[in-house]
């Protein structure tokens, strides 16, 4: 018997946020949710929504993997050629959403969006398994190709290249920061009454913390 989708729907009843339980750093309070969905052992803690525009405004969105925070804001890797990369040189904004549905959790982050230096993209570069590094180079990410066969011979080919040797970092990879202007936690409540917690930069650096209508 089929379900519509209309009639789908779930309540979220595992806990509540107010004002006076958040920190009033928005980063610090990203680090309490962050330990809690690590010790939930939710798969892929890190997968988060990025979205990007072009500057004319065409939006556009996909999974990507986070892989650092800090006071500076929160860091993935790409590659700079790619869809995502090209809408970034003509609008440098964007927006993360993390959805952490055994925790009835989301965060939502809007802000300013520039590359991390070279020295932190050669770090990282060099942490990833082989056959990401030879990814990196083999794939024009987000370009027509030909086929899977064609995508897999370019892998092998690097692989020949660089047989016994260094896989250097390919100078269209590397690191982005995106610098908060505005953080969201959002934690689900029963009745679609969800609590909404949002944190805004002002001009003098300070973060004002306002709740927001479900």
């Amino acid at each position: 018997m089929s379900t519509s989708i209309g009639d789908i729907r779930k309540d979220y009843k595992k806990a509540s946020l107010s004002e006076s339980d958040v920190d009033s750093d928005p980063i610090k309070q990203f680090q309490s949710w962050w330990s809690e969905a690590l010790s939930s052992q939710i798969e892929e803690v890190n997968a988060m929504t990025l979205a990007t525009s072009s500057l004319d405004g065409v939006p556009s969105a996909r999974i990507v993997l986070l892989k650092g925070f800090d006071e500076r804001g929160f860091t993935f890797f790409t590659n700079y050629n790619s869809y995502k990369g090209q809408q970034l040189v003509e609008n440098p904004r964007a927006c993360l959403v993390f959805f952490w549905k055994e925790l009835e959790r989301q965060v939502r982050i809007t802000g300013l969006v520039s590359k991390v230096s070279g020295e932190e993209s050669d770090a990282y570069f060099k942490e990833r398994p082989q056959g990401s590094r030879l990814g990196a180079w083999a794939s024009p990410q987000s370009e027509v190709i030909l086929n899977r066969e064609w995508l897999e011979k370019t892998e092998k080919d690097f692989e020949i290249k660089y047989k016994g040797k260094e896989i250097p970092r390919p100078p269209h990879w590397g690191g982005y920061i995106v610098r908060p202007v505005t953080i969201e936690f959002w934690q689900g409540r029963a009745n679609r009454l969800h609590d909404r917690i949002q944190y805004t930069l002002q001009e003098d650096g300070i973060w004002l913390i306002e709740r927001l209508a479900p």
